[in-house]
């Protein structure tokens, strides 16, 4: 990745930011969807010179608690998305009544179960079920999702594991469209265990190692952080990515001209013209992108990378596994 100057020039009538120029009232919308099918076609090739070399292909179980209709929708998604590059697959679905026992014992067989590469459970689960005693009990070699406690130690050492698909994706997403980061001031607006702070590690850590992170000061705020100081951070930041789950949260005001706008969030609101659902981010899209650089939109942002980057973490998984076997 290039290293600019941290002296670039906007101006009134045109923009350019990590050497691109646009309009000076349009960002410029980062296309997830089209990311993500190029990223797919090359795991597919990938996927088939595993099998080519005589490895078996690699299975995915996905484990599902409850009747939740979102976690049905999301799981779905990932399934097609196994179907497409090559991947086998399956849904184990139990109901919500399961004890934390049932679930434990159940991702222990999987864990022992050779044929199984990689295993998540989608969350969140039921509240009776402790997510992160379910989410370390998944064995680290084939925990795709990158949430057990040794694969995030791992990304906070900058070390070689299985990171958490969506802030993979929003990683990729700024290396493709050449959003330069190295010394830039970012702001990550949330702070869960799965996406914002892994997202705050992957911004900030040393490109030098084995991350390949990305060298930004980040700021860190969320749900507690004071309107006004929220937006006064945002208003100093290069990159913004927002986790909050809260619709419109970041407004035109808030953001720097030129700044690259990644929205992580996925609200189900009620169109007040239509009367039918939608879905929308946690940034006021139409306003922001008045004066953003670059955005994200919801849906087809982030969304089908974390998809995308599921599979590569499922593939990884494997990969692993499989070299494991022939030296043992």
């Amino acid at each position: 990745m290039l290293r600019r100057s941290l002296g670039s020039i906007v101006s009134l009538a045109s923009r350019k930011y990590s050497g691109k120029s646009f309009s000076s009232n349009m960002a410029q919308i980062i296309n997830g969807n089209e990311i993500a099918k190029e990223i797919r076609g090359q795991l597919k090739q990938e996927l088939k010179d595993l099998v080519d070399s005589g490895n078996p292909v690699p299975h995915l179980t996905a484990v599902i608690v409850g009747e939740d209709p979102a976690s049905e929708k999301y799981v779905q998604n990932k399934m097609n998305a196994c179907l497409e590059v090559g991947i086998s697959s399956e849904t184990k679905r139990l109901p919500a009544s399961t004890t934390q026992e049932e679930l434990l014992q159940l991702i222990a067989e999987l864990n022992k179960d050779q044929r199984v590469t990689g295993v998540l459970v989608q969350l969140p689960v039921p509240e009776h079920i402790n997510e992160r005693t379910i989410c370390n009990a998944v064995d680290v070699d084939k925990d795709v999702d990158g949430f057990n406690e040794l694969n995030i130690g791992r990304l906070a050492l900058d070390m070689d594991g299985i990171v958490p698909a969506t802030p993979l994706g929003v990683k990729r997403l700024l290396e493709h469209q050449n959003i330069e980061t190295h010394g830039r001031n970012a702001v990550v607006v949330g702070r869960s265990k799965n996406v914002s702070l892994p997202m705050a590690i992957l911004l900030h850590a040393d490109g030098k190692y084995a991350t390949k992170a990305l060298d930004a000061t980040v700021t860190i705020c969320h749900r507690y952080t004071p309107p006004k100081e929220l937006a006064r951070h945002c208003r100093q930041a290069d990159i913004i990515v927002v986790a909050v789950g809260k619709p419109g949260l970041i407004t035109k005001d808030m953001v720097k001209p030129g700044a690259c706008v990644i929205d992580v969030g996925i609200n189900r609101i009620k169109d007040e013209k239509t009367g039918k659902f939608k879905l929308v981010g946690d940034v006021d899209f139409e306003e922001v992108r008045q004066v953003a650089g670059h955005i994200t939109p919801v849906p087809g942002g982030v969304g089908p990378m974390t998809v995308a980057m599921l599979l590569h973490n499922t593939l990884k998984t494997a990969k692993k596994q499989f070299c494991d076997r022939q030296a043992s």
